[in-house]
Formats: structure tokens, C-alpha cells, sequence
């Protein structure tokens, strides 16, 4: 196919008529001048059996040598199987998405389909199935140790490397805890990216074989009775501020999860009715603690000094926080008893140990421990079966540790 056919003279002398006409330069180029006399450059090309135009600017805004150049571009294009119009829609949304992207940083938004994107609409799409807390700490997550390496890529560009990149620091620490929920996460926002076409695979499922599985560790706890009063004796000597003694006293009697007695509401104490009402959003579930006559004296104690504010037992730096997660860990540690001995969370072994010794049904003892049986109907129904028992259960409990407390 002949190209360059004509010099610039003849473009430019070019005039206009009665009907709009084309002058071929060749090689598909030609320049189209139209009754009003408006020049502009055209090219023609056949691409999968189907004829196309192209257009390529005005002229002489674009020169005769500019318009060749831009046909050597496309027939290069043809010729490696590329559609010159297809590209150039392509570039013009890569554009647009560009400017899109810079407003929406300047607004504090994510990057359109990029990871960070996609995890806000994953994070909304589930928000309804998980409890508030359990939202929190995902999204915590993922912004803290996700969004600094996957954040702004655009998620069809991010490869199993990248996510490793992500986890890796976690492994390199021994977090693996961690690493595994990070890693199921990262996993959860792909599957959400492919069901709606923003994504074709799932790069995270390679990385899963490179996280080490994590060995269980069991918290350490005290269970010969015998050690168990020594403990308490040690707890009731302890010295420490006077929400971290009452803390102190009060987990071996309710036997509930750290986190849980930490976080103790006043609006969930019923003194009357001695109960206690936390959610526990670990089981997703309305627990009862029923309340002993020894746990009631402890919170009325502490009443006049925190009941009006939210928590039982505040920070001490006075800014509307619960007590830290490592108080009673440090507590216990001033005491003497390493995490190799005895743990915050081992009360509750402690406790299960020697009730079920004691012959109280295993069933109210699981019930107490807020373990939740995942059928919300069976739930239900456990705890108005077993709360006239576990009331009766936690005050021989409390009565059997001060037993111990005085040496029995």
C-alpha cells in the first residue's frame, strides 16, 4: 500500500466544494475536508473483517508528520492484533479515572478498584452479619497492616507477592494469630472483587501455605485447690489502685473473659436482681451472669468511686477508657505468677476444672462460660434452663473460694 503520496502543499491548498471530500495520503491516511472548509486528519482501517475510522485532530493543528506518525502507531497496533479505537477508549477512561482518582484523593476517598476500594464495599456488604466490635477490629486490621502495601494498587494488578509483602512482617514477628485472620481477610475482600467483576482471581490463596500454622497454646491456670487459696490469699494482699484491686478480686468469682470484666458496664448490673447482662460479641449472644453475695459487695464497694461514669473499672488516665488488657497480667505478675503459671484468662480453667469436679452439670458450667451453642433457638433455651441452677452455682462458688481463702 503506497504511503506518504502527497507533500504538505497539497493539504494545505486544499479547498473546499459543494460536498465534503477526502484527499489519501496512503496507508490508510486521509485528509478529510468538509464543505465549511474544517480540515481534519482521518484514518480508515479494516479490523476483524470491519472497516473503522479513526480520527486523529485537525489541520493543520496536526501536522502532516504528526498525522503519519500517529498511522505508523496504528497499522503497528493492527498488525499485533490491537484495535486502534479500542485503545484509544481505553486511554481515555485511564484519564478520566485519573482525574476521578485525584478529586477523590483530595476528598480523603480510596482510589476507584483499588484494594482499599473494594475493602470498604466488602466491609459495608458484611456489616449487617457481624456485631460492631468484630467490624472494628477488621477493619482496624486491614487498615493498619493491609492498606500500607495493597491499599491504593488497583486490584486486578495485585499478585500473590504483594499480598505475602503484606503478611510477611506478621510471620517475621510470630504473630500468626494474626497472619491467619489478616490473610482470610484479604481473601474475603477478593472473593467480594470477583462476584462483581472487579477482579478474576484471588492472589491470597497461594500466600496461605506460607503462613506457618499457628501451635495452640493453652493459657496457663492454677486447679489444685490448695495453690488456688494461696492465690486468692495473694490477690486479697495486693496493693495496687482500688479499681485494680476490685477487678482483681471480682475474676475469680465471675470466671468471664478478660476483656469482658475489663469492659463491665454499670448499665448492664441489675443489683437488685443480682445479675449481670453483658453482649459477647466473641459468641454473639446476651449472656446472665448471675451475681454472689461476695461479688455484689465487691461492686457496691467500687460504686461511689466509678458508678457514674460508663465502666466498673476505668482507666486510670481518666479518658473515658476501660482498664488496660495487660492490668490484671501485671497484677498477677507482682504477685509472682508468671504466664507459665497463672493468666488472667485462667481463671475461667480454674473455674471449669473444679466445678465439674464438684459434680454441677457440665451443661451449666459450658452455659456460664458463655460458651453459646451456635443454634440461636438452643441458646435460648439453655439459658432459662440452666439459670436457676448456675444461680445457685456461682454462690457455692464464691463461698467454696472463700473456703479456700481461709485455708480448707
Amino acid at each position: 500500500m503506497a504511503k506518504n503520496i502527497n507533500k504538505d502543499v497539497v493539504y494545505r491548498t486544499a479547498k473546499s466544494k459543494e460536498k465534503d471530500y477526502m484527499i489519501n495520503d496512503g496507508g490508510g491516511l486521509f485528509l478529510f475536508v468538509s464543505k465549511n472548509g474544517t480540515k481534519s486528519w482521518r484514518y480508515i482501517y479494516t479490523f476483524n473483517k470491519k472497516q473503522k475510522k479513526l480520527a486523529f485532530g485537525i489541520y493543520p493543528n496536526v501536522t502532516l508528520d504528526a498525522a503519519r506518525r500517529k498511522t505508523e502507531d496504528a497499522s503497528e497496533n493492527i498488525a499485533n492484533s490491537i484495535d486502534p479505537n479500542t485503545l484509544r477508549i481505553e486511554k481515555k477512561k485511564a484519564q478520566q479515572l485519573s482525574l476521578s482518582n485525584n478529586d477523590r484523593v483530595a476528598d480523603g476517598l480510596p482510589i476507584l478498584n483499588s484494594f482499599a476500594d473494594l475493602t470498604r464495599q466488602w466491609l459495608a456488604s458484611i456489616a449487617h452479619l457481624t456485631s460492631q466490635t468484630t467490624q472494628i477490629k477488621k477493619t482496624s486490621r486491614l487498615e493498619r497492616l493491609a492498606f500500607p502495601v495493597l491499599g491504593d494498587m488497583p486490584i486486578k494488578e495485585i499478585k500473590s507477592s504483594d499480598v505475602l509483602a503484606a503478611i510477611k512482617p506478621l510471620i517475621h514477628k510470630m504473630q500468626l494469630e494474626t497472619a491467619h485472620r489478616l490473610h482470610a481477610e484479604i481473601s474475603s475482600v477478593f472473593a467480594y472483587a470477583i462476584v462483581h467483576d472487579c477482579a478474576e482471581y484471588d492472589p491470597s490463596q497461594p500466600v496461605a501455605k506460607q503462613i506457618p500454622a499457628q501451635k495452640v497454646k493453652h493459657r496457663a491456670a492454677i486447679i489444685d485447690p490448695s495453690q488456688v487459696g494461696q492465690l486468692l490469699r495473694d490477690i486479697g494482699n495486693y496493693r495496687g489502685t482500688f479499681v485494680v484491686q476490685s477487678a482483681f478480686r471480682i475474676s475469680p468469682l465471675l470466671f468471664q473473659r478478660p476483656g469482658e470484666i475489663r469492659q463491665l458496664l454499670w448499665s448492664d448490673i441489675e443489683l437488685d436482681a443480682k445479675e449481670w447482662r453483658p453482649y459477647i460479641s466473641k459468641t454473639d449472644f446476651h449472656h446472665i451472669v448471675p451475681l454472689s453475695t461476695q461479688a455484689i459487695s465487691i461492686l457496691e464497694a467500687i460504686k461511689p468511686l466509678t458508678g457514674a461514669g460508663q465502666y466498673v473499672f476505668p482507666s486510670s488516665r481518666g479518658d473515658s477508657r476501660p482498664m488496660s488488657d495487660n492490668t490484671i497480667r501485671t497484677a498477677l505478675k507482682s504477685l509472682g505468677y508468671d504466664s507459665d503459671t497463672m493468666t488472667a484468662h485462667g481463671f475461667r480453667t480454674t473455674a471449669s476444672t473444679l466445678l465439674n469436679e464438684q459434680g454441677w452439670s457440665p451443661d451449666a458450667i459450658e452455659r456460664q462460660l458463655a460458651h453459646s451453642p451456635r443454634d440461636q433457638v438452643r441458646a435460648a433455651y439453655n439459658r432459662a434452663q440452666y439459670l436457676d441452677e448456675r444461680r445457685r452455682m456461682m454462690q457455692s462458688w464464691s463461698d467454696y473460694l472463700d473456703s479456700l481463702k481461709n485455708g480448707a
